[in-house]
């Protein structure tokens, strides 16, 4: 289980505080508007950003005291932009998710290729093994770095933003990945999203983030009402039922008007 305890994070005058739970096997969506501090408390998670004091604990350990290499062995991060610099092959990009296992002098065996070889199968994109990754579409540059955090064998990832600049059919594609691996490999999952839509779909629960803080948190049918997104979007909407999925849709003579 990854546990937040009342992380406290100040910059720049904004001000990050959250609690929360996730368990493996589960996916907890933080979902805002821009600005509400969803990338801060996920890096805060993370350890890119350090809070005031330790508040994150993965199965009882303090994340935030591990070294790098053990975080890494314990935790994925996938951020919402990757500028790829160098031509490696998308093979070779993924099996630098091995570093956290392989000694500090050694390089990549075949146990590590394989691996890899295996994770680039997991997500469907073996095609593209010896590619350029610089060369790889949207869609599957995200998918590329979603293997390379599973090599790591982490027990939680967190996901920056996964779906952006993706067209529709990569967005349901990454989702669908998540999810198939969050059950399949036990990880605790952690992402933001912009789209309420999304979330109320492949979330078992959503986290309603604004200034910083949590505004509501809970399954998606409690969380994805007129009343909590109207306060946290401050806009009019409108949720119905379609199948077993809440649809949220804005009211447009509300935002004309504004």
């Amino acid at each position: 289980m990854l546990e937040v305890k009342n992380l406290k994070f100040r910059y720049n005058g904004f001000e990050v505080n959250a609690s929360l739970k996730v368990n493996e096997r589960e996916i907890l969506t933080l979902l805002g508007p821009n600005g509400s501090g969803k990338t801060t408390l996920l890096r805060c998670v993370y350890g890119i950003l350090k809070p005031r004091t330790p508040c994150v604990y993965l199965d009882g350990k303090d994340v935030h005291s591990m070294d790098l290499r053990e975080r890494a062995k314990n935790m994925g991060y996938v951020p919402q932009i990757h500028h790829p610099s160098f031509p490696y092959t998308v093979l070779e990009f993924v099996v630098m998710g091995r570093a956290s296992q392989i000694s500090t002098f050694e390089s990549p065996g075949g146990e590590d290729y394989r691996i890899a070889m295996n994770a680039l199968k997991l997500v469907g994109i073996e095609n593209l093994a010896d590619k350029p990754y610089t060369q790889i579409s949207g869609g599957q540059l995200q998918l590329a770095l979603i293997a390379r955090a599973l090599v790591q064998n982490p027990k939680a990832i967190l996901f920056d933003e996964p779906t952006a600049h993706l067209d529709f059919k990569n967005q349901i594609k990454v989702l669908e990945m998540i999810r198939r691996i969050t059950f399949e490999k036990n990880i605790a999952t952690i992402l933001t999203l912009h789209d309420p839509n999304l979330a109320g779909i492949y979330s078992d629960r959503i986290a309603l983030v604004k200034d910083g803080k949590i505004y509501a948190i809970g399954r998606p049918e409690e969380v994805l009402t007129e009343n909590e997104l109207g306060h946290v979007y401050e806009m009019g909407v409108r949720v119905i039922s379609v199948d077993s999925f809440r649809l949220v849709l804005p009211v447009l003579n509300k935002l004309r008007n504004l």
